[in-house]
Protein backbone atom coordinates (compact mmCIF):
# COMPACT_ATOMS: atom_id res chain seq x y z
CA UNK A 1 0.00 0.00 0.00
CA UNK A 2 2.78 2.40 0.86
CA UNK A 3 4.48 1.58 -2.45
CA UNK A 4 1.31 2.56 -4.30
CA UNK A 5 1.18 5.92 -2.51
CA UNK A 6 4.83 6.53 -3.37
CA UNK A 7 4.22 5.73 -7.04
CA UNK A 8 1.21 8.06 -7.19
CA UNK A 9 3.18 10.82 -5.48
CA UNK A 10 6.04 10.43 -7.97
CA UNK A 11 3.64 10.52 -10.91
CA UNK A 12 2.04 13.74 -9.61
CA UNK A 13 5.46 15.24 -8.96
CA UNK A 14 6.65 14.54 -12.52
CA UNK A 15 3.36 15.85 -13.88
CA UNK A 16 3.77 19.14 -12.01
CA UNK A 17 7.39 19.38 -13.12
CA UNK A 18 6.40 18.80 -16.72
CA UNK A 19 3.66 21.41 -16.49
CA UNK A 20 6.12 23.88 -14.98
CA UNK A 21 8.59 23.31 -17.80
CA UNK A 22 5.85 23.75 -20.41
CA UNK A 23 4.58 27.01 -18.89
CA UNK A 24 8.12 28.33 -18.53
CA UNK A 25 8.87 27.53 -22.17
CA UNK A 26 5.73 29.31 -23.34
CA UNK A 27 6.57 32.38 -21.27
CA UNK A 28 10.14 32.49 -22.57
CA UNK A 29 8.98 32.17 -26.19
CA UNK A 30 6.34 34.87 -25.76
CA UNK A 31 8.87 37.17 -24.15
CA UNK A 32 11.35 36.55 -26.97
CA UNK A 33 8.69 37.35 -29.56
CA UNK A 34 7.85 40.55 -27.73
CA UNK A 35 11.50 41.59 -27.63
CA UNK A 36 11.92 40.82 -31.33
CA UNK A 37 8.86 42.88 -32.23
CA UNK A 38 10.08 45.77 -30.10
CA UNK A 39 13.52 45.73 -31.72
CA UNK A 40 12.01 45.45 -35.20
CA UNK A 41 9.68 48.38 -34.54
CA UNK A 42 12.58 50.43 -33.18
CA UNK A 43 14.65 49.75 -36.30
CA UNK A 44 11.75 50.74 -38.54
CA UNK A 45 11.19 53.93 -36.60
CA UNK A 46 14.85 54.88 -36.88
CA UNK A 47 14.87 54.05 -40.59
CA UNK A 48 11.73 56.10 -41.26
CA UNK A 49 13.19 59.05 -39.36
CA UNK A 50 16.41 58.78 -41.37
CA UNK A 51 14.50 58.68 -44.65
CA UNK A 52 12.51 61.79 -43.70
CA UNK A 53 15.72 63.63 -42.86
CA UNK A 54 17.33 62.62 -46.16
CA UNK A 55 14.27 63.50 -48.23
CA UNK A 56 14.21 67.04 -46.80
CA UNK A 57 17.89 67.65 -46.15
CA UNK A 58 19.56 66.19 -49.25
CA UNK A 59 19.27 67.01 -52.90
CA UNK A 60 20.04 65.00 -56.00
CA UNK A 61 20.15 61.22 -56.07
CA UNK A 62 20.24 60.56 -52.27
CA UNK A 63 17.24 62.77 -51.64
CA UNK A 64 15.31 61.25 -54.56
CA UNK A 65 15.90 57.69 -53.34
CA UNK A 66 14.86 58.59 -49.80
CA UNK A 67 11.67 60.24 -51.08
CA UNK A 68 10.74 57.19 -53.15
CA UNK A 69 11.26 54.82 -50.24
CA UNK A 70 9.31 57.07 -47.88
CA UNK A 71 6.35 57.38 -50.28
CA UNK A 72 6.31 53.63 -50.84
CA UNK A 73 6.44 52.70 -47.16
CA UNK A 74 3.82 55.26 -46.08
CA UNK A 75 1.34 54.13 -48.72
CA UNK A 76 1.77 50.42 -48.04
CA UNK A 77 1.59 50.86 -44.27
CA UNK A 78 -1.62 52.91 -44.46
CA UNK A 79 -3.29 50.42 -46.81
CA UNK A 80 -2.27 47.46 -44.69
CA UNK A 81 -3.71 49.07 -41.57
CA UNK A 82 -6.99 49.96 -43.32
CA UNK A 83 -7.51 46.47 -44.75
CA UNK A 84 -6.60 44.47 -41.66
CA UNK A 85 -8.75 46.65 -39.45
CA UNK A 86 -11.65 46.66 -41.90
CA UNK A 87 -11.75 42.87 -42.29
CA UNK A 88 -12.70 42.59 -38.61
CA UNK A 89 -16.18 43.89 -39.51
CA UNK A 90 -16.31 43.17 -43.25
CA UNK A 91 -15.22 39.66 -44.23
CA UNK A 92 -15.44 40.51 -47.93
CA UNK A 93 -12.13 42.39 -47.57
CA UNK A 94 -10.28 39.07 -47.35
CA UNK A 95 -9.97 39.02 -51.14
CA UNK A 96 -8.58 42.56 -51.07
CA UNK A 97 -6.03 41.45 -48.48
CA UNK A 98 -4.93 38.67 -50.83
CA UNK A 99 -4.34 41.23 -53.57
CA UNK A 100 -2.50 43.49 -51.17
CA UNK A 101 -0.17 40.68 -50.13
CA UNK A 102 0.74 40.11 -53.77
CA UNK A 103 1.30 43.84 -54.19
CA UNK A 104 3.41 43.85 -51.03
CA UNK A 105 5.79 41.35 -52.57
CA UNK A 106 6.50 43.83 -55.39
CA UNK A 107 6.74 46.70 -52.91
CA UNK A 108 9.15 44.76 -50.73
CA UNK A 109 11.35 43.99 -53.74
CA UNK A 110 11.38 47.63 -54.82
CA UNK A 111 12.16 48.86 -51.30
CA UNK A 112 15.14 46.48 -51.09
CA UNK A 113 16.41 47.70 -54.46
CA UNK A 114 16.12 51.34 -53.44
CA UNK A 115 17.91 50.58 -50.20
CA UNK A 116 20.81 48.92 -52.06
CA UNK A 117 21.10 51.88 -54.41
CA UNK A 118 21.56 54.22 -51.44
CA UNK A 119 25.01 52.68 -50.97
CA UNK A 120 25.87 52.74 -54.68
CA UNK A 121 28.79 55.15 -55.31
CA UNK A 122 28.03 55.60 -59.04
CA UNK A 123 25.53 58.43 -58.84
CA UNK A 124 25.35 58.88 -62.61
CA UNK A 125 24.20 55.29 -63.12
CA UNK A 126 21.56 55.73 -60.43
CA UNK A 127 20.38 58.97 -62.02
CA UNK A 128 19.93 57.10 -65.28
CA UNK A 129 17.55 54.55 -63.73
CA UNK A 130 15.67 57.04 -61.53
CA UNK A 131 12.83 57.54 -64.07
CA UNK A 132 12.14 53.79 -64.07
CA UNK A 133 12.29 53.68 -60.28
CA UNK A 134 9.85 56.58 -60.02
CA UNK A 135 7.46 54.87 -62.43
CA UNK A 136 7.53 51.58 -60.50
CA UNK A 137 7.04 53.39 -57.20
CA UNK A 138 4.10 55.34 -58.60
CA UNK A 139 2.52 52.19 -60.00
CA UNK A 140 2.71 50.37 -56.67
CA UNK A 141 1.59 53.31 -54.54
CA UNK A 142 -1.33 54.08 -56.86
CA UNK A 143 -2.52 50.47 -56.63
CA UNK A 144 -2.09 50.56 -52.86
CA UNK A 145 -3.98 53.84 -52.56
CA UNK A 146 -6.78 52.47 -54.75
CA UNK A 147 -7.29 49.48 -52.46
CA UNK A 148 -7.22 51.66 -49.36
CA UNK A 149 -9.71 54.23 -50.58
CA UNK A 150 -12.03 51.56 -51.98
CA UNK A 151 -12.12 49.89 -48.55
CA UNK A 152 -12.78 53.24 -46.87
CA UNK A 153 -15.53 54.17 -49.36
CA UNK A 154 -17.17 50.78 -48.76
CA UNK A 155 -17.09 51.23 -44.99
CA UNK A 156 -18.47 54.78 -45.26
CA UNK A 157 -21.30 53.63 -47.57
CA UNK A 158 -22.30 50.87 -45.13
CA UNK A 159 -22.28 53.39 -42.28
CA UNK A 160 -24.44 55.82 -44.27
CA UNK A 161 -26.94 53.07 -45.20
CA UNK A 162 -27.16 51.93 -41.59
CA UNK A 163 -27.68 55.50 -40.40
CA UNK A 164 -30.42 56.09 -42.99
CA UNK A 165 -32.20 52.89 -41.96
CA UNK A 166 -31.93 53.82 -38.30
CA UNK A 167 -33.26 57.32 -38.97
CA UNK A 168 -36.26 55.86 -40.80
CA UNK A 169 -37.01 53.53 -37.89
CA UNK A 170 -36.76 56.43 -35.44
CA UNK A 171 -39.17 58.50 -37.58
CA UNK A 172 -41.72 55.67 -37.48
CA UNK A 173 -41.35 55.27 -33.73
CA UNK A 174 -41.59 59.03 -33.19
CA UNK A 175 -44.81 59.10 -35.19
CA UNK A 176 -46.24 56.31 -33.09
CA UNK A 177 -45.34 58.13 -29.88
CA UNK A 178 -47.11 61.27 -31.14
CA UNK A 179 -50.35 59.39 -31.93
CA UNK A 180 -52.47 61.17 -29.29
CA UNK A 181 -55.56 59.12 -30.21
CA UNK A 182 -54.03 56.14 -28.41
CA UNK A 183 -54.73 56.60 -24.70
CA UNK A 184 -52.77 54.73 -22.05
CA UNK A 185 -55.98 53.08 -20.81
CA UNK A 186 -56.65 51.62 -24.26
CA UNK A 187 -53.26 50.02 -24.55
CA UNK A 188 -52.31 49.15 -20.99
CA UNK A 189 -54.62 48.10 -18.11
CA UNK A 190 -54.46 50.41 -15.13
CA UNK A 191 -53.31 48.82 -11.92
CA UNK A 192 -54.88 49.45 -8.55
CA UNK A 193 -53.32 52.19 -6.46
CA UNK A 194 -50.58 51.00 -4.24
CA UNK A 195 -48.92 52.38 -1.16
CA UNK A 196 -46.25 54.92 -2.18
CA UNK A 197 -42.80 53.50 -1.95
CA UNK A 198 -39.34 54.87 -2.47
CA UNK A 199 -38.52 55.77 -6.08
CA UNK A 200 -36.93 52.87 -7.96
CA UNK A 201 -33.45 53.17 -9.28
CA UNK A 202 -33.35 54.52 -12.84
CA UNK A 203 -32.80 51.56 -15.21
CA UNK A 204 -29.83 51.58 -17.53
CA UNK A 205 -29.74 50.54 -21.15
CA UNK A 206 -27.00 48.80 -23.06
CA UNK A 207 -26.11 48.64 -26.69
CA UNK A 208 -25.69 45.11 -28.08
CA UNK A 209 -22.16 44.41 -29.15
CA UNK A 210 -21.51 43.06 -32.66
CA UNK A 211 -20.50 39.44 -32.93
CA UNK A 212 -16.75 38.99 -33.33
CA UNK A 213 -15.56 37.67 -36.66
CA UNK A 214 -12.97 35.00 -36.97
CA UNK A 215 -9.41 36.21 -36.82
CA UNK A 216 -7.81 36.76 -40.27
CA UNK A 217 -4.75 34.84 -41.31
CA UNK A 218 -1.51 36.28 -39.85
CA UNK A 219 -0.22 39.14 -41.99
CA UNK A 220 3.22 38.82 -43.60
CA UNK A 221 5.95 40.93 -42.08
CA UNK A 222 6.97 43.90 -44.24
CA UNK A 223 8.92 47.06 -43.48
CA UNK A 224 5.73 49.08 -43.43
CA UNK A 225 3.88 46.76 -41.05
CA UNK A 226 3.26 48.13 -37.58
CA UNK A 227 4.10 45.84 -34.72
CA UNK A 228 1.25 44.75 -32.50
CA UNK A 229 1.49 44.72 -28.75
CA UNK A 230 3.15 41.67 -27.23
CA UNK A 231 0.74 38.79 -26.67
CA UNK A 232 -0.49 38.40 -23.14
CA UNK A 233 0.57 35.23 -21.40
CA UNK A 234 -1.11 33.31 -18.63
Amino acid sequence: MEAAFIIVALVLLFAFLGLGVYVTTKVVKATARGVDRTLTQARRTVEDTTLKARSFGQVGVPGALATLRLDLRNSMRATQQALYQGVQTDASLKESIGLFERLSAHGHELDDELKRLEAEPDRQRIAAVLPDLRERTAQITQASDSLRWAARDRARRFAEDDLSHLAAQIDVESGALRDWSRTPSADFPQSAPTTPQSAPTTPTWTTPQPAALSEPAPAPQYPWQKTRRPEATT
